[in-house]
């Protein structure tokens, strides 16, 4: 038992913060009534358990960040601290937008700036490639004053503002334009990037480049809600990039901690499954950039018994295509890991990868320990499982030089076995 902290919460209408920290001790609070059935009634942010009727130890579970819970005299801002520094748990998230719960109830937070030019690098290269098609155009119908005709004549407006003059038309018309919301929130986060001071001079130069991309395109009013877009397959080659630009314009400059200065979404966070997709998606994009081939993170497609009942869930499996056939056959195994120490189930867990996948090889990558290898006997054939360390403790740009240095072993270990 570790009781670091002793707090009073008093009753009141203003959200009272309760402040843990991921994987701590319990810290005791003195909790009124409603505050305590609010916290109660949300038992996967925090465990409680009692001290007196009135003092209450908490504990938090596995999710990280800021939530307003409740209402009246029982509302409660929970904040859960990452262990990992912020500016890393944002440099994740850009990898893995989808695996954040946003709340729209606001919470305080403090002011960070700094925290930006992590997202800025995923940004930019999730742009980048939304734009590598060109830019997404679409039909928007527009009201205008012309001297000749186009599109249809407004005659109302014609005989009510120029009666029994022929010229200016009043004609509205559906113009072929790239101003529509998906660019419209593209460039607001490039600008948005682009004010963040201590940039690297190349990461400038590329979100220079998107704006001039983005020519045509309105830039929204100092204050403006960001656009509403509706995923779809016109703009699914935009989805990452608008999910990243969305995650930039609504709050990626804000610490999620004791906040005094500012209103921003409440932004809960799974800190494993996080890191197991952050990896997933890295990891498969630095190897198809090293050897070409087909990243599948969150593969779903085998299954470990015949009948097809019990599927295996590897965080990614690297496709090539096979020396004998055009056919894209697994080239590697990837599984993340949130843990301190490696644990006997994970090398079941990944020996039943390889078998299925028909791989000599496998690989486990943790977020703390030491790299190491083990070998596994399957009848006459041998395996190798590598145990590969990301440390999150690092500076977040190294993580990028590591995923690279990560990509390449797991290549070379590859093409070393099949040597």
């Amino acid at each position: 038992m570790n009781l670091r902290h002793t707090r009073s919460l008093r009753c009141g209408d203003v959200a009272r913060p309760v402040e843990l920290k991921e994987g701590d001790g319990w810290t005791t609070y003195d909790l009124t009534p409603p505050q305590l059935a609010t916290l109660a009634a949300h038992p996967r942010l925090l465990a409680l358990h009692p001290e007196s009727a009135t003092r209450w130890r908490l504990k938090a579970k596995d999710r990280v960040g800021s939530v307003r819970l409740g209402s009246g005299e029982g509302t409660v801002q929970l904040t859960i601290t990452p262990k990992v520094p912020v500016d890393r748990l944002l440099h994740l998230v850009a990898y893995a937008p989808d695996r954040v719960e946003f709340d729209p109830r606001p919470v305080t937070a403090e002011p960070r700036p700094d925290l930006l030019p992590a997202l800025a690098h995923a940004f930019v290269s999730a742009a980048g490639h939304a734009l590598g098609q060109g830019v997404l155009h679409d039909y928007r119908e527009t009201y205008d004053t012309l001297p000749v005709v186009r599109g249809r004549i407004r005659h109302a407006d014609q005989l009510r503002r120029r009666p029994g003059v022929p010229v200016p038309l009043e004609v509205v018309y559906d113009d072929h334009t790239p101003d529509i919301p998906e660019n419209r929130l593209l460039l607001a986060a490039t600008r948005r990037l682009l004010r963040v001071p201590g940039l690297d001079p190349v990461l400038r130069a590329a979100l220079q480049r998107l704006t001039a991309r983005l020519d045509g395109v309105r830039v929204l009013p100092a204050g403006a809600r960001p656009p509403e877009w509706t995923p779809g397959r016109r703009n699914a080659r935009y989805a990452h990039a608008l999910v990243l630009a969305e995650l930039v314009l609504r709050g990626g400059s804000y610490e999620l901690g004791d906040g005094r200065h500012l209103a921003v979404d409440g932004m809960l966070v799974v800190m494993w499954r996080l890191f197991e997709a952050y990896l997933a998606r890295a990891v498969g994009e630095a190897l198809r950039h090293r050897v070409g081939g087909r990243p599948e993170p969150q593969d779903r497609s085998h299954f470990l018994d015949t009948a097809g009942q019990h599927p295996l869930k590897p965080d990614l499996v690297h496709y090539l295509p096979s020396p004998h056939d055009a056919v894209q056959r697994p080239a590697a195994v990837v599984d993340a890991k949130f843990k301190t120490r490696p644990q006997r189930d994970d090398l079941y867990q990944m020996t039943a990868y390889c078998v299925r996948l028909g791989l000599s090889e496998g690989h486990l990558v943790y977020a703390s320990g030491s790299p190491g290898s083990v070998d596994v006997l399957v009848g006459s054939e041998r395996l190798r499982i590598w145990r590969h360390i990301v440390d999150l403790s690092r500076p977040w740009r190294d993580l990028a030089a590591d995923v690279e240095a990560l990509a390449q072993a797991i290549d070379s270990a590859r093409t070393t076995r099949s040597g």
